[in-house]
């Protein structure tokens, strides 16, 4: 995706400006399943047929980008943490009323999904912090290095819609800004994960990722929060967020293992995107990161409010 998110929120060419942020870009759409588009409900953790992006209200701004959206807001007990040493992390979700929110639904086996990664999108981390009585979250959390994070917090209340909500954390001292190449290959603890796809604005782009061993394909991956893989895109301009699933998922009868695992993507606007795939091997979650920026022509205006047309029907049904 050249310059512009639910991965999508979730195409990356990064370029840092100065302080370590990106620039900025649009709105972020959703990632479409094989049968088609999302419709118009609430995302966040979409289905592992075609995933959506993170709260798709009734609104133009995409997940994560304020801390306080349909009634909902994100309070942190603090802001400032110290770089390299492991703390806990805590906060409270306050509900339409003031209250905190203790009732949250599962979504993909967990009632929080917490993503932090500094703004230069830098020190990736997907952790699941644990819910206090009082409706107080908690999860130990290490910052690598110095400079200014995002915390994301995506999560479904009971009665409400999946919605994602961001606050930045700052850690002191000297912040070195970690410039992104483009890359489609990531190697990680001896696994190479290769990302073969376009992505273009307006319309269902086809994502395979492949994940090899030592030259071998890897076709014995393991479920992760019942997945084979989940995606977040971040957008290069601002951090937009989106989180998606493959299309398939474990025990459906159509899905395998590996060595590949396929995501539907749609993005409404062209942008440099950093991709972050969690995938399960031999008990351990590994990260496998990519920058792609879009390619080709928007198939809609990215500001006007609509809907681009779904990709033919693959046979799969379309998304539940």
């Amino acid at each position: 995706m050249n310059t512009t998110a639910k991965l999508s929120a979730y195409g990356v060419a990064l370029a840092l400006v100065a302080g370590g942020a990106w620039v900025a870009g649009t709105a972020v759409g959703p990632f479409a399943g094989a049968a088609g588009l999302p419709g118009g409900e609430d995302a966040g953790h979409g289905d592992a047929h075609s995933g959506t992006v993170a709260e798709a209200a009734p609104t133009d701004e995409p997940g994560g980008l304020a801390s306080s959206r349909g009634g909902y807001t994100l309070t942190p007990t603090t802001t400032t943490l110290t770089a390299g040493t492991n703390q806990p992390f805590s906060f409270k979700v306050l509900g339409p009323d003031g209250a905190p929110v203790t009732g949250y639904d599962v979504e993909h086996e967990k009632r929080m999904h917490l993503i932090v990664v500094r703004r230069d999108t830098a020190g990736f981390q997907h952790i699941h912090p644990e819910l206090g009585a009082d409706g107080l979250w908690t999860v130990p959390l290490a910052l690598p290095q110095a400079g200014s994070y995002r915390v994301f917090a995506d999560f479904k209340p009971t009665g409400g819609s999946a919605t994602t909500l961001g606050v930045d954390v700052a850690a002191a001292g000297e912040f070195k800004p970690v410039e992104h190449q483009p890359s489609r290959v990531a190697n990680v603890d001896g696994y190479q994960v290769r990302l073969d796809g376009e992505l273009t604005p307006g319309r269902a782009s086809k994502v395979t990722l492949t994940v090899t061993k030592d030259g071998r394909d890897v076709t014995d991956l393991q479920p992760y929060l019942g997945a084979y893989g989940h995606l977040v895109a971040l957008r290069g301009g601002d951090l937009a967020y989106l989180h998606v699933h493959p299309d398939g998922e474990p025990g459906d009868g159509r899905t395998k293992p590996g060595p590949t695992v396929t995501f539907f993507a749609e993005v409404p606007s062209n942008d440099t995107y950093r991709l972050f795939l969690d995938f399960q091997h031999q008990g351990k979650v590994r990260t496998a990161e990519f920058t792609v920026p879009t390619t080709g022509t928007p198939a809609f205006s990215a500001t006007q409010n609509q809907t681009p047309p779904p990709p033919a029907d693959d046979g799969h049904g379309g998304h539940g």
